[in-house]
């Protein structure tokens, strides 16, 4: 080998892998065929009953073959409802075959060169923006698939229940399925609370669908080398079923409590006596609230509580954790060790922690479908942790796994996989980080489909001062520092001048880095007395920070947006607003506008609001202002 290559291509590194794997078979060849001799003075014992100890079991991260037939499937059956599950015409194995057109050079070319082609096209309800490689000649809407491409099995349950859904329900789950189905990445920041549980059922139901057909390939093959076996044929070459380890669905959450309602999504899919599921009340009792708790968000009156809050926090909010699930033809198993599962459902925070500690991820090696729900909660806890996860999913393995690689498909031993893997992005809003994942990170050669909406303007009093203020910035890494410069040497310096508006002000800002800039701007502003309210803020700081800016003895009170998302307080005494930016929760702006009337004698001719802009903001202008009326904010800057 050329000295100055470089060690860490694809190839090298399978070839690596290669190696160490057959290094680790001749060993365990040569242990089993020469055991250790026994030792003639050999203490001999007897064990009772009461002395053997069950096996505790592996961890969560054991090391297991990638076989997908395990014990429990060797010599079982599987009912095809009539499909080939090695129909080369089939929507699953056109895209996840060995032999798929999707991993050619051609392919991945006109992906990394971003060669798409983009068309807006009505699906149903939806408004979606389709874009597919420029030598992808099958027109948008011949791509979609039809519901038969769900297993029968699946399928038929899942109907029973829709008819008993309304119209409209039904039609977004069809709609998103249509999408789903042809595994097409998809995009979709339009989610609303209403329709939120009944696309994560319908989602739920495709990565079931894509489970199960996987499992069905390879039993199949299975049966055909155990046959070829008995007759002393040749072993079919044919049989390039799998990836490098067994996990093949991934799904990304904020909280226990995401992960609770999409394993409930998952086993309204595989209901009793059809199926068993083992370790539930575990799962209850670790991903729900202890049984002497009340979830106060839960017991409100509705109204009590902004829904959207309540929606997100009830239940257990931890951020921490990870959870692996194995699914057979007749039962759920949760719990089960990440390299002998085939669903992971996990928090960011939960993974990292775990990928850092052993320091491998190679169980992310073979995500087939990655599903990233409640985007707008991950992007208030940590997006780094969320661009930590996709830099670690698809790569090839460090450790074999003991993976039969005569089994594993051509396009993962070429380091391809990420090409074929199907991304599923859910958000009611999207941000700037989420376009960026959606037009940079995502990869699938098959097409992308982006969900558009029509946002309408939040309705204002008329009579309250508001003022959208621009400032000028033509390159977006310079936009912290040119709002930070224009709010402290223009806008602030003129507030500042007015008695009226110089007192009771509550400063809102988005971003925590922006928030501890202004915060300390304002530290060092001898004249001016000023309160936090910070995602960092203690009950009994919240306290007092509220009751001084209500009495007045503190004219600025500085309001970061996390601070909002997670405590949801409201908060008297407000007469001006200032928002640094807009925020990314547009009903974060309709309600810090309704605080001041909390006070009695408040008309809305005493309420001024200014918002500082700039063309970067356009997403969260948007959802403020309509999506007509952002046009008119934007045009003629920079």
């Amino acid at each position: 080998m050329d000295l100055g290559e470089n060690v860490n291509t694809p190839t090298t590194r399978l070839l690596t892998l290669l190696n160490v794997s057959a290094l680790k078979s001749r060993k365990r060849i040569r242990d089993e065929d020469s055991p250790a001799p026994e030792k003639l003075n050999k203490r001999k014992t007897v064990k009772l009953a009461e002395d053997i100890v069950s096996d505790p079991g592996p961890s969560i991260l054991h090391d297991k073959t990638n076989n997908v037939a395990d014990n429990e499937a060797i010599g079982g059956t599987e009912d095809n409802d009539g499909v080939d599950v090695q129909d080369t015409t089939a929507p699953y194995e056109q895209h996840y075959g060995p032999n798929t057109d999707l991993a050619s050079d051609a392919s991945r070319s006109s992906v990394d060169q971003r060669r798409w082609t983009s068309s807006r096209e009505k699906i149903g309800r939806l408004s979606a923006v389709f874009s597919l490689r420029d030598k992808d000649t099958i027109p948008p809407s011949k791509k979609l698939a039809k519901k038969t491409a769900i297993l029968e099995r699946l399928r038929s349950s899942f109907q029973t229940r829709q008819s008993k859904q309304s119209p409209d329900q039904r039609q977004v789950q069809d709609d998103l399925l249509s999408i789903l189905s042809a595994h097409l990445d998809i995009y979709y920041p339009a989610l609303s609370l209403d329709d939120h549980r009944y696309i994560r059922e319908v989602t739920a139901l495709h990565a079931l669908d894509h489970i199960t057909k996987k499992r069905r390939r390879v039993l199949k093959n299975n049966e055909r080398l155990a046959h070829a076996k008995a007759a002393s044929g040749s072993p079919p070459e044919d049989v390039q079923d799998q990836g490098f380890t067994r996990p093949s669905v991934l799904v990304l959450l904020p909280f226990r409590s995401s992960a609770l309602a999409w394993l409930d999504a998952f086993i309204t899919h595989t209901p009793s006596p059809a199926y068993q599921i083992e370790n539930h009340s575990r799962f209850l009792s670790e991903y729900g609230l202890p049984p002497d708790a009340v979830d106060k968000l839960a017991v409100a009156e509705p109204g009590t509580y902004p829904r959207d809050h309540a929606e997100t926090f009830k239940g257990n909010v931890d951020d921490n954790f990870r959870v692996g699930i194995k699914l057979t033809r007749k039962s759920v198993k949760l719990f089960a060790d990440f390299y002998g599962c085939d669903l992971i459902l996990a928090s960011p925070l939960g993974l990292r922690m775990s990928i850092e500690k052993e320091k491998s991820a190679d169980f992310l090696s073979s995500i087939e479908i990655l599903v990233i729900d409640q985007m707008n909660a991950l992007a208030m806890q940590n997006w780094e942790h969320v661009q930590f996860v996709l830099s670690n999913v698809n790569n090839l393995p460090k450790d074999s796994h003991d993976a039969d690689f005569s089994r594993i498909k051509p396009w993962y031993l070429d380091g391809h996989s990420a090409y074929l893997r199907q991304s599923i992005l859910l958000s009611p809003f999207e941000t700037p980080e989420m376009r960026a994942i959606f037009n940079s990170t995502l990869k699938n050669t098959a097409g992308k489909v982006r969900v558009e909406k029509i946002w309408t303007a939040i309705q204002v009093p008329d009579s309250i001062d508001q003022t959208f203020v621009p400032f000028d910035c033509a390159n977006p890494k310079d936009e912290p520092e040119k709002r930070f410069a224009y709010f402290t040497t223009q806008l602030l310096p003129r507030v500042l001048k007015s008695a009226v508006q110089s007192a009771n002000t509550v400063v809102f800002i988005p971003s925590s880095f922006d928030f501890i800039r202004v915060h300390n701007y304002f530290r060092k502003q001898s004249s001016v007395t000023f309160t936090v309210l910070s995602e960092y803020s203690t009950n009994q700081d919240i306290s007092r920070a509220r009751q001084t800016f209500f009495s007045g003895k503190t004219a600025f009170l500085l309001v970061s947006e996390r601070f909002h998302f997670y405590r949801r307080y409201k908060i008297r005494g407000i007469r001006n607003l200032i928002f640094y930016g807009p925020p990314e929760h547009p009903q974060f702006f309709s309600e810090f506008l309704s605080f001041p009337f909390l006070d009695d004698g408040v008309d809305a001719s005493d309420v001024v609001s200014r918002v500082i802009y700039s063309k970067y903001d356009k997403f969260r202008l948007e959802r403020i202002v309509g999506t007509k009326g952002v046009k008119g904010l934007l045009e003629g800057l920079p």
